[in-house]
């Protein structure tokens, strides 16, 4: 193992120089050209996802010499300015960070999309990952998730969980958690997370679904109780705390933040724009800025972000048509 890390280490710099040579050709500059580069996120400005937009075009402008800002085009659900990047001329300056929720989950729950997370776009980078958690409140009986199952057995009305709202990712990890459990886990909607960390806090909501990075604060303090973290591996934000699937629950699974161009961009501008991120990725700068904000650099390539945008896809889509939701409930 210790060998491989290794390989892998030596290997980066050497895959980042042949790119950047590869990526800064004249067709790639050419596509660039002196046009100002917008990011658009499609969220209103201030929370986790807007901060590593800015901290992108912070970096793409520093690279490339030329303007770079973020546009904040909220509406739809965020579907207004995924619409938007689809639109744009795919000459590089346009380009789409979003959580994976409209890339994954979207296409399973709205009928009439539109826009096509796999054809419409060319996947460029996963910039970042991050968690979810199961928590209580302070004032709750349970430590542990088998705690917490008998816990909702033996008292139905504790059965319930909030989460940030309907159709997001936390929603159908309780649906998927009720089912492995055996249980009656009933959903709460709340418009954002701060409303439902709230509740959670005033022992007014039994247990909520939230990113660990909404709850953590919370726990650090003694307000709330993390009983588990749903990542692939142990959580470094929180020690002590179990897996999901260390609980005995074959759950798993992390959001992430990702960087797309319109479909039909130069793939000479796209490689150009993967060696930036990459870079910054594992630069340590970003990576302790991302870690003040609960999410975990990653910067993969384009075709590692594809692959794993399929998979997911598929993973979720059993899970959310069996529970039979639609935007409307």
């Amino acid at each position: 193992m210790k060998l491989m890390s290794f390989l892998k280490k030596l290997a980066a710099p050497v895959w980042l120089a042949l790119t950047a040579v590869a990526a800064n050709s004249p067709a790639a500059l050419a596509q660039f050209g002196s046009q100002p580069v917008k990011i658009i996120f499609p969220f209103a400005a201030g929370g986790s996802g807007d901060a590593v937009a800015r901290m992108l075009a912070e970096r793409i402008s520093l690279i490339t010499n030329q303007p770079a800002f973020v546009e904040n085009r909220t509406g739809g659900s965020g579907m207004i300015g995924v619409q938007a990047v689809k639109n744009a001329p795919a000459d590089g300056t346009t380009l789409l960070l979003t959580p994976f929720t409209l890339m994954v989950i979207y296409p399973h729950i709205y009928p009439d999309l539109k826009y096509d997370p796999q054809n419409d776009f060319i996947p460029i980078s996963q910039v970042c990952s991050f968690e979810f958690a199961i928590a209580v409140g302070k004032n709750s009986p349970v430590k542990t998730i088998r705690e917490m199952v008998e816990w909702i057995r033996k008292d139905p009305k504790a059965g319930s969980y909030g989460t940030p709202g309907a159709g997001t990712l936390p929603h159908f990890f309780g649906i998927a958690i009720g089912r492995a459990a055996g249980l009656d886990y009933r959903h709460v909607a709340y418009r954002g997370a701060s409303a439902a960390v709230a509740d959670l806090v005033a022992g007014q909501l039994p247990t909520a679904v939230l990113s660990t990075a909404d709850v953590l604060e919370h726990h650090n303090q003694g307000t709330v109780r993390i009983l588990a973290t749903l990542g692939v591996s142990t959580s470094p934000f929180v020690s002590g705390i179990p897996t999901l699937k260390q609980s005995g629950y074959d759950l798993s699974g992390n959001g992430w933040f990702a960087l797309y161009a319109p479909s039909g961009t130069l793939p000479t501008t796209v490689e150009r724009i993967n060696a930036i991120v990459r870079e910054y990725a594992q630069s340590t700068q970003f990576g302790e800025k991302l870690l003040t904000l609960g999410l975990l650099a990653t910067g993969t390539s384009g075709e590692e972000l594809a692959s794993r945008q399929r998979a997911e896809t598929k993973t979720w889509e059993p899970i959310i048509k069996t529970s039979g939701f639609r935007p409307t409930d």
